[in-house]
């Protein structure tokens, strides 16, 4: 009943995509008295239905308007609540079908059913490899902001896909190792080409992005978790865009547009607001190349990958615990005092709410 419901409302759409092309309707107000009548007329659905099916039209729309959009058959349908009705005492929800209302039992984890006392707004109905699910929104109140003293920098990168200023690092080795492993292994199946090759492929799809996402869970809940209990702030590097200002070398380029950094730091910011800890996105220039001791900087400091060798007082450590030191400290201008926690590694201690300058050569 589900699947036949998503199908007739998917074909809905078409239509309605159809009108909206030929008269140039995109707006959903004036897109609704368009086509309303018509499409209760020609479909067997409901009144809200129908109304969702046109928001869905006119959200394809705002993403431009030169090519008619076309929707899959069993696309995503949105539900609000005058549709879909939500009983976690009694973990079921009563769904709107092509059969009338039907009271349909869910399951989920304890930590979803506690999100889902906050539910509120739509709900999307998807149908992913012959199960359905339903995508809630929650709105949970942000708890009070934690008394913080210092800041934790952390830096990221690809050979280590994190570091902090404690000096801990979270190596990327096995993502690599693990990236390899799939693109060899897909390569092989798809030169082979038989039935069970392509059945082997349909079940390897998304293994390899859920194992990445997983080890982000794993980094940002413990970075989180240390600047909870350490009660610290935490101060990350502004890498938006960072991969169309880089250049890498053709062997390198699967290898560095498999960084997800991204979703780390998306990991990392929800988490911390969840905690109530104060994150510090930060001016990434130069933190490679700066020295977090007496704040010299030249692109010379860097010796390789991991050394770094200040050219002028001699400071050697790691490279990613030095940047993480140099995030920290850039951070830290946000503190309530607005100082730095290392006045020399900043130049001037009083800046706020900026990165803090460093000496270029």
């Amino acid at each position: 009943m589900l699947r036949r419901t998503l199908e007739m409302a998917n074909t809905a759409c078409n239509r309605i995509s159809e009108l909206a092309w030929s008269t140039q309707t995109f707006k959903q107000y004036a897109l609704h008295l368009q086509v309303y009548k018509q499409i209760r007329a020609e479909f067997d659905l409901s009144a809200q239905i129908v109304v969702r099916a046109i928001a869905k039209v006119a959200d394809a729309y705002k993403l431009d308007k030169k090519t008619q959009r076309r929707f899959k058959p069993l696309g995503a349908i949105a539900y609000d609540n005058r549709i879909l009705t939500w009983r976690t005492d009694k973990q079921l929800v009563t769904i709107w079908t092509l059969g009338g209302r039907q009271k349909t039992p869910y399951l989920c984890g304890e930590k979803q059913a506690k999100l889902l006392e906050s539910q509120q707004g739509e709900s999307d109905l998807v149908y992913r490899k012959g199960n359905f699910f339903l995508l809630a929104v929650c709105e949970i109140a942000e708890p009070t902001p934690q008394e913080i003293d210092e800041v934790l920098g952390v830096d990221f990168g690809i050979v280590n896909l994190a570091t902090d200023s404690d000096g801990e690092s979270f190596t990327g080795v096995q993502i690599e190792s693990t990236r390899q492993w799939y693109a060899k292994r897909r390569a092989a199946l798809q030169k082979v080409g038989t039935r069970s090759a392509h059945r082997r492929l349909r079940k390897l799809a998304g293994r390899q992005r859920r194992f990445q996402a997983d080890t982000n869970h794993r980094i940002s809940k413990k970075l989180v978790s240390k600047a909870q209990g350490t009660k610290r702030a935490i101060a990350i590097e502004e890498l938006t865009g960072i991969n169309s200002r880089t250049t890498v070398k053709r062997t390198q380029r699967a290898k560095h547009s498999n960084w997800a950094f991204s979703q780390l730091r998306i990991f990392v910011d929800y988490k911390s607001r969840m905690a109530g800890l104060p994150l510090f996105v930060v001016n990434p220039r130069n933190t490679s190349r700066a020295c977090s001791m007496c704040g010299y900087c030249d692109k010379g400091n860097r010796k390789s990958q991991s050394e770094f060798v200040c050219k002028q007082c001699g400071h050697r450590e790691n490279a990613d615990f030095n940047a993480a030191k140099n995030i920290k400290n850039r951070g830290a201008v946000n503190l309530p005092n607005g100082f730095c926690t290392t006045q020399s590694a900043c130049g001037f201690a009083s800046y706020r709410n900026k990165p803090p300058p460093f000496r270029e050569r």
